[in-house]
């Protein structure tokens, strides 16, 4: 079974790439705990300002389950709270 690719492109005000990098264990911790067929992640920088956000999921299900929870716990909103724009949001199957 192949997993799930969720790509996530967003900016981050460089006064703000501290508070960012600050959130991300909480976030993957929260994950972890909350969310059903989570299996990592990784962050890209991509420059000053632009970042990209890889997620593996077991399957297409458990990453809309995800979506509608959003930043329902305090790592994950503190997470989400420091980005600045939202620039796309992608998935697709690992081959």
């Amino acid at each position: 079974m192949a997993t799930t690719v969720e790509l996530t492109r967003f900016r981050v005000a460089p006064r703000r790439t501290e508070a960012l990098l600050d959130a991300r264990p909480a976030m993957l911790a929260d994950f972890r705990a909350d969310r059903e067929g989570f299996l990592g992640a990784r962050l890209v920088r991509l420059g000053a300002d632009e970042w990209l956000d890889i997620v593996d999921w077991r399957a297409p299900e458990d990453l809309a389950a995800s979506r509608a929870k959003g930043g329902n716990l305090p790592g994950i909103r503190t997470f989400f709270a420091a980005i600045d724009e939202l620039i796309s949001s992608e998935e697709g199957q690992e081959s």
